[in-house]
């Protein structure tokens, strides 16, 4: 021990730096031994404050809370930055709004203007009003539109058409045009017709019409009559929208021109509500089955009153025989050549085609044929020169017509005629002798089709 305290001494003592950092004493310790002790100072700390090893702690904490505080401090900042960036994002696009609707109501505010001195106009106007379909001229200070809306319960009820795209002031110019222009046409030679009847060869490829807006007119009616009746010629389009719960309107159109900028010249309110897409207009007549029944009725487009209305005895209604794509198309009525027919099934038929041929006068069955095609099988069904043809599908883009009966011989067989449905749901199928055309409604489009018949020669 002696040797090291030795050692220790004369490296405390070797150099000057040491000697003014280190302390050397010597004593006796409390057991009466000899007890050597030195202190250097620390290379780091000059000198010792007197804290103590907690106070070092607390200062070092203090610090840290410090830089925390200063770090939260700064983020706060940025956080407030963001939002004021962020409301005033909102605010730039609420002004926008606000002056992107200022612009609307100016240019609204024009549009009524224009149409207030449109009316003024109008009203200004010295010539006499048309006269309505009864003879009876408009009543002085009425609405110079009202007479174009037909209902059945009387002048006192009152509506407008409620085509999506029907302008009034056009309207009347429309209707007042037809008035003064449009000729009886005259009867075809029904002989004339039949010579010219053959069987269904070919259909050519669909011609798009007019696409209908809105949810009412994803399935419908629209034709023209074969054999027309004055006031009314061969190129009035007549148009029912079958989609909703109380179909009533019909509206009349001067020409397809005039159905696709969505221009009728008349609107009839029906007495009676409709069911589905299986009427037709033949020879002045709408002939339509009452919705829920099985009731037909013949309305006449001239007089405006319910002319006829006569029960299909045992057919199926409101979804008992329906054709495949649905809709309630128990009874679907139809015109050729040889006059107007019925398409139904009964529960004696089992499901399958019935064919009626009705005296368009009365609707009184003439002769009736049960095919052996279910109806629910076919997509829809059409006649031409006595022969039935149907549809095998309502959605496929390429289709065929699948099968013919002829009333003829009673014998009916199986086809195969290209089919097109371009938009894909055809809910309607129609023939008009007249013009050799199929007029379909498929998927909110009105179509129609060329046909071409085969010369009976040249069987």
């Amino acid at each position: 021990m002696w040797l090291l305290a030795a050692v220790c001494l004369s490296c405390l003592l070797g150099g000057a730096p040491a000697q003014e950092r280190a302390t050397f004493r010597r004593g006796n310790n409390s057991g009466g031994r000899c007890q050597y002790t030195f202190i250097v100072d620390s290379p780091t700390d000059a000198s010792c404050p007197g804290g103590s090893d907690r106070e070092g702690l607390q200062s070092r904490l203090a610090l840290l809370e410090a830089q925390v505080s200063h770090l939260a401090g700064v983020e706060a900042s940025i956080t407030v930055e963001g939002s004021q960036a962020a409301l005033q994002e909102k605010y730039a696009k609420i002004v926008a709004e606000r002056t992107q609707l200022l612009r609307d109501k100016e240019q609204l505010d024009i549009q009524v203007r224009e149409l207030q001195q449109e009316v003024q106009r109008l009203r200004a106007r010295s010539c006499q009003l048309p006269s309505s379909p009864g003879g009876q001229r408009a009543p002085s200070g009425s609405n110079i539109f009202s007479h174009l809306v037909s209902r059945a319960g009387g002048p006192s009820e009152t509506a407008g058409p409620t085509d999506a795209s029907w302008q009034f002031g056009r309207a009347a110019y429309q209707e007042f045009k037809a008035e003064v222009t449009e000729l009886p046409a005259p009867r075809r030679n029904q002989k004339g017709d039949q010579d010219r009847c053959g069987e269904l060869e070919s259909v050519g490829d669909p011609e798009t019409i007019h696409k209908v807006d809105g949810i009412s007119g994803k399935y419908g009616v629209w034709l023209q009559d074969p054999e027309p009746v004055a006031p009314y010629g061969p190129k009035t389009v007549w148009r029912l929208d079958a989609v909703g719960a109380d179909v009533r309107q019909l509206f009349a159109y001067e020409d397809k021109q005039q159905l696709s900028r969505g221009f009728p010249v008349k609107v009839f309110l029906l007495p009676q509500p409709v069911e589905s897409t299986g009427a037709t207009v033949y020879r002045g007549s709408l002939y339509y089955q009452r919705r829920h029944s099985r009731t037909l009725l013949r309305y006449d487009l001239v007089s405006e009153t319910v002319a006829v209305r006569r029960d299909l005895s045992h057919a199926g209604f409101h979804g008992q025989y329906p054709y495949s794509w649905g809709g309630y198309t128990d009874i679907d009525f139809a015109v050729d050549e040889q006059g107007l027919w019925a398409i139904y099934s009964t529960t004696k038929a089992k499901g399958a085609i019935v064919l009626s041929l009705l005296d368009p006068h009365s609707l009184e069955i003439r002769r009736s044929w049960e095919t052996n095609i279910r109806k629910n099988t076919v997509a829809n069904a059409f006649m031409i020169c006595g022969r039935l043809y149907t549809l095998a599908s309502y959605s496929a883009p390429n289709t065929t017509i699948n099968y013919s009966f002829d009333t003829a011989t009673s014998q009916g067989k199986a086809i195969a005629i290209p089919f097109r449905n371009r938009y894909q749901y055809n809910s309607m199928v129609d023939y008009n002798y007249a013009n050799r055309k199929l007029f379909a409604w498929d998927n909110f489009h009105m179509v129609s089709y060329n046909v071409q018949l085969r010369d009976p020669d040249n069987i």
